[in-house]
């Protein structure tokens, strides 16, 4: 594959956003994209820390994910320790490295000579590693200063991708929450309009029941309605309450 000149554009990486697809689909296009860019790199990967752990978020293939993986196993290697000290690593010849065993001699036997791992980092904060794989001895000589360029570039789109994402899935948590919502309230319905009793009595009615089943009030509600109406609930269905019509 011809290799590109170094560096990811700043209108590459704003390219990756017109179709958002994710953040981990972001992420992969960032590896594939990053090879491409660096003259002498084979494979790319993104570590990052989720839910206490490391992890790949995105490799440019499944070469990428083994070596990544062989370093968290190990708990050492350049990317793990670009992620956690905030600084370049570079390994110019793995038979010849001595930090991190037994990674070095487990990359050099799949084929792998140097790599370089880059802090993804915004102000004081890494947000992960991007790291850079050649089956060529010091692959990378000539790129140091260009992929630390790269790595800068990448951490701020990481940082806006990653903002994305969590405001995409805290507006999905909102609208489970409002239709739930939307549930309960069919179902305070049903129970005021059965007993002839207030709002809050038939709250605590269904609060009572599900508490004595042992399940969610808001799966309560759905299946009351659901048997109530003969289907289930439609999602994003408001309904007015029955006492209220």
């Amino acid at each position: 594959m011809a290799h590109h000149q170094d560096g990811l554009d700043i209108s590459s990486l704003h390219a990756a956003f017109t179709e958002w697809r994710g953040l981990d689909a972001f992420l992969q296009e960032l590896t594939e994209r990053a090879v491409r860019a660096v003259g002498g790199a084979d494979a790319c990967s993104v570590t990052m820390h989720r839910d206490g752990l490391l992890v790949t978020a995105a490799g440019s293939d499944a070469e990428a994910l083994k070596l990544d993986r062989l370093q968290y196993e190990a708990d050492a290697g350049p990317c793990v320790c670009s992620l956690r000290e905030g600084r370049e690593q570079y390994v110019r010849d793995m038979t010849a490295e001595n930090r991190w065993s037994p990674y070095p001699e487990q990359a050099a036997d799949f084929g792998i000579r140097s790599v370089l791992a880059a802090p993804l980092k915004v102000n004081s904060t890494t947000l992960g590693a991007l790291n850079l794989y050649a089956h060529h001895p010091r692959a990378f000589e000539e790129h140091e200063g260009s992929i630390g360029r790269l790595a800068d570039q990448a951490a701020g789109a990481v940082a806006v991708a990653a903002r994305i994402d969590e405001e995409r899935i805290a507006i999905e948590d909102l609208r489970a929450a409002m239709l739930s919502r939307s549930v309960i309230d069919q179902a305070i319905g049903i129970v005021m309009a059965r007993r002839g009793c207030p709002e809050e009595e038939a709250l605590a009615t269904l609060r009572k029941a599900s508490q004595h089943r042992n399940i969610k009030l808001r799966d309560l509600c759905r299946e009351l309605v659901h048997h109530t109406g003969g289907t289930p609930p439609a999602p994003g269905g408001f309904a007015r309450r029955t006492a209220r019509n």
